[in-house]
C-alpha cells in the first residue's frame, strides 16, 4: 500500500488563511501590525531566492516587511550595530539573519546579538533554553512545522515512539524536544548510532534531518510508520538518481530533462513501506517559511500585545530608530 501524503502545501495554505485573520484582528483591535526585518549579507543567489520568497509571504499576509542588505565586506562590527538598530526598532517584531553569512563574520555573535523576543528563527540559546523548560517562547521554524504536519494529520504523538536522526541545533535537537512536550517517547540519532536501522525500525515516527540523500533505507521503515523528511537534496549525479528513483520512471525522466532532482534524506521506496509520509518536495520545506510568518505575528503579540495601551500613538514615535534600507512593504 502507497503511503498517505502528508502535503506540507496544504497546510501551508490553511495556516497562511489564520495568520492573515489574525494580523486583521490585531491591526483593528489593538493597532498593531506585526513587521519583519530580513538581513541579507552579500549576493548569494541561493540566499537571494529564500529571503525574496520571505518577504513576499510577509506583503501576502499583510505585515510589514523590511529587507536590509549589507555589502559582503560587511564586518562583524557593521552587523551588530545593524542588529542593535533592529533591536530598538519599535516596529520590527521579527529579524531574520538569512545564512550563511560571510567566513569573515563570527556568525554566532550575529545571531545571539537579536533580541530574544525578535529572534522567529528561534535560534537564540534563550529560546532554546526555554524550549528546553517548556515556557513559552519562539521555535525554530523547521521542527514547529514538522510539527504541525503532524497535529493537522492528526498522527498520535502522545506516547509513540519516535526517533529522530540528527542532532543539529536548528533541526533535531528542538525537534527531540517538541515530540518530548508532546508525550512521545524520542531518540536522538546520529553517525555514531549502534545499530541505527534497528532503532528506526522501532519508530511509530521517523523524523529524518541527515542532509543525506537516500540515507534512510525503506527496509528501515517499521510498515505503518509515520515518516517526516527533512532533507532536501539535490542530486545531479546520473547514477545516483538512477539508483535513487529506479522505480519511479517519471521522476527519472524528469531527471534526465533537467539534470536534477531534489531527494529527500529518507529513500523514495519508503513510500511503499510507510503509512504516512512528506514528499520532498513538497511537504516540510512549505512549513518553514510558514512557521516564519507564525513565529513574526507571535512575537508581536508577546512583545506588543499586552502593552499595546500603553505605546506611542503616532508612528513616528513608535521607533528608536528606522530600518536602513529599502523595502517596507
Amino acid at each position: 500500500m502507497t503511503a498517505r501524503t502528508l502535503d506540507g502545501l496544504k497546510i501551508r495554505d490553511e495556516v497562511f488563511a489564520e495568520i492573515r485573520t489574525q494580523v486583521v484582528e490585531l491591526h483593528l483591535q489593538q493597532h498593531i501590525r506585526p513587521g519583519l526585518a530580513a538581513v541579507l549579507v552579500g549576493e548569494n543567489p541561493a540566499s537571494q531566492l529564500y529571503v525574496k520568497s520571505k518577504i513576499e509571504a510577509s506583503h501576502h499576509l499583510g505585515l510589514s516587511s523590511w529587507m536590509h542588505t549589507p555589502a559582503a565586506s560587511s564586518t562583524t562590527d557593521d552587523l551588530l550595530k545593524l542588529v542593535d538598530e533592529l533591536n530598538l526598532d519599535y516596529r520590527v517584531d521579527g529579524i531574520l539573519i538569512q545564512l550563511p553569512l560571510p567566513k569573515h563574520v563570527d556568525t554566532k555573535r550575529i545571531l545571539e546579538a537579536v533580541d530574544p523576543a525578535k529572534d522567529v528563527d528561534g535560534f537564540h540559546p534563550v529560546n532554546l533554553g526555554r524550549l528546553v523548560s517548556g515556557r513559552p517562547g519562539l521555535v525554530a521554524c523547521t521542527p514547529a512545522g514538522c510539527m504541525e504536519i503532524l497535529r493537522r494529520n492528526d498522527i498520535p504523538i502522545e506516547g509513540a515512539n519516535a526517533v529522530v536522526l540528527g542532532r543539529s541545533d536548528i533541526v533535531g535537537k528542538p525537534m527531540a524536544l517538541l515530540l518530548m512536550h508532546g508525550d512521545a517517547t524520542v531518540t536522538i540519532c546520529h553517525s555514531k548510532t549502534r545499530d541505527l536501522p534497528e532503532v528506526v525500525r522501532r519508530a511509530d515516527i521517523v523524523v529524518a534531518a541527515m542532509g543525506r540523500a537516500g540515507y534512510v533505507a525503506a527496509d528501515w521503515i517499521k510498515p505503518g510508520a509515520t515518516v517526516i523528511d527533512v532533507g532536501t537534496n539535490k542530486v545531479t549525479d546520473a547514477a545516483e538518481a538512477a539508483a535513487l528513483l529506479k522505480n519511479f520512471p517519471q521522476r527519472l525522466e524528469k531527471f534526465q530533462a533537467k539534470g536534477s532532482v531534489l531527494i529527500g534524506d529518507v529513500h523514495p521506496d519508503a513510500v511503499n513501506t510507510a503509512g504516512a509520509l512528506t514528499p520532498v518536495p513538497g511537504g516540510v520545506g512549505p512549513m518553514t517559511i510558514t512557521m516564519l510568518m507564525s513565529n513574526t505575528v507571535k512575537a508581536a503579540k508577546l512583545r506588543r500585545g499586552d502593552a499595546a495601551q500603553d505605546r506611542p500613538s503616532s508612528p513616528d514615535a513608535q521607533q528608536t530608530a528606522r530600518p536602513s534600507a529599502a523595502g517596507a512593504r
